[in-house]
């Protein structure tokens, strides 16, 4: 996993919940890196499991809960690091279904080596997509974050409902539905 979510990952516990909580949480998570991470490297997704993990205990809050949390901080880190991506689009919905051939080919030229997840778009209109996210890491409350900082970012509010199409949700479906 590339380095760059690693340093925005602490960047948010530290604005959410303090510095003492990342120090606290890099101590005892026994990380090979011994947390010191810089953006360009890569490291093993175990490292970022072990993270949440010890954050979950520290704050006593679900994992799924703050990898939410994580989705909503990263769209608005990742719009102020590449503003040119998301001011090509109108709309959410477009932003959405051009995760694959537009947002996720910028985000290989940057890291080549990065693992993404994939979304299968099953039907899109003017104001729905019904999409379903694939990856190994199960990240999917990630997604949900970024999808809904999305509308944020457009002033627009939808419902945006998943479906666990794998228990350990490495493939879940998205429904979104734009409304206001």
């Amino acid at each position: 996993m590339k380095g760059i979510v690693f340093t925005e990952f602490l960047e948010m516990v530290e604005s959410e919940f303090g510095l003492e909580t990342v120090d606290n949480i890099i101590e005892k998570s026994d990380l090979p890196s011994q947390g010191i991470y810089t953006s360009v490297a890569t490291y093993e997704f175990n490292e970022m499991v072990a993270l949440i993990t010890q954050l979950s205990e520290e704050v006593d809050l679900p994992a799924g809960d703050l990898i939410y949390a994580f989705g909503l901080y990263l769209f608005s880190s990742l719009k102020n690091a590449h503003p040119e991506v998301i001011q090509s689009y109108r709309s959410p919905i477009g932003l959405l279904y051009s995760i694959e051939d537009h947002i996720h080919v910028h985000v290989k030229k940057l890291y080549p080596d990065a693992e993404l997840p994939t979304f299968k778009i099953l039907e899109k209109t003017d104001n729905s997509i019904s999409m379903i996210y694939s990856s190994s890491r199960g990240l999917y409350r990630l997604a949900h974050g970024l999808i809904e900082k999305a509308f944020e970012h457009f002033n627009g509010k939808a419902d945006i409902t998943y479906e666990l199409l794998k228990e350990d949700g490495t493939e879940v479906k998205f429904d979104v539905v734009q409304h206001g």
